[in-house]
C-alpha cells in the first residue's frame, strides 16, 4: 500500500530558509520515495511507513540549524492503494475543473 505524507522541515533562523530546506529535500533522494515540493511543504509517497519515516528523519537531520521545526502528516490508507495524484484527481472530478485558481 502507498503511504502518503506532507512533510514540512524548517530551520528556525533569521532570513531565508530556502538553502536549508533544499538540503532537506535533497536528503529524500537517498530513499525509495517519490516527492513533490510545494510552497508549504513536500508531499512524499512511499510503499511502507518505515521507508517514509526514514526519509522524513533524514530530511529533518539534513537541516543545519540550532533549532529545526518538522511537521509530518501521514495518510496511511491501508485498504486501498492510492497515489497523491489520484487523490487530487478525485477532488477535481467533483469540482469539474482543476483544483487551482487561474490567478497568478
Amino acid at each position: 500500500m502507498t503511504v502518503i505524507a506532507l512533510l514540512s522541515v524548517a530551520p528556525v533562523i533569521e532570513g531565508s530558509m530556502s538553502g536549508e530546506v533544499a538540503k532537506a529535500v535533497d536528503a529524500l533522494d537517498a530513499f525509495d520515495v517519490t516527492y513533490e515540493t510545494n510552497p508549504m511543504g513536500t508531499v512524499i509517497e512511499a510503499e511502507s511507513i518505515d521507508e517514509l519515516l526514514a526519509a522524513a528523519a533524514a530530511a529533518h537531520n539534513a537541516v543545519d540549524a540550532d533549532r529545526v521545526s518538522t511537521v509530518l502528516k501521514i495518510d496511511d490508507k491501508r485498504t486501498v492503494s492510492q497515489s497523491a495524484n489520484e487523490k487530487v484527481d478525485a477532488v477535481e472530478t467533483h469540482l469539474g475543473r482543476p483544483a487551482r485558481s487561474d490567478r497568478s
